[in-house]
């Protein structure tokens, strides 16, 4: 396994958890009042935002050339931890 196709395995793996997550606040909003499944949908859209963020990050490391990716890598994980913390805090918001 090259070191590329071990990074887009780790993005997938995390990319399944925050489904995971989306999946469990979503079933949350769906029986709280009509207040706080406003605010939770609104969550849920950043959530969505930042998981759809990183699939397309997912996408352009897997379509890379190998020469680009050594040029991207950084780029790539940069962009990375970016999109992780704001989907981290977004989802923290419910705890």
């Amino acid at each position: 396994m090259t070191d590329r196709s071990a990074y887009i395995d780790k993005m997938k793996a995390k990319v399944d958890e925050w489904n995971a997550e989306i999946d469990k606040i979503q079933a949350k909003a769906k029986e709280a009042n009509a207040d706080a499944r406003s605010k939770y949908e609104e969550q849920l859209d950043e959530m969505r935002k930042q998981r759809d963020e990183a699939q397309a990050k997912m996408k352009e490391a897997q379509e890379a050339s190998d020469g680009a990716w050594e040029d991207m890598r950084k780029g790539f994980e940069s962009a990375w931890d970016s999109i992780s913390n704001a989907f981290q805090n977004a989802m923290n918001r419910f705890r």
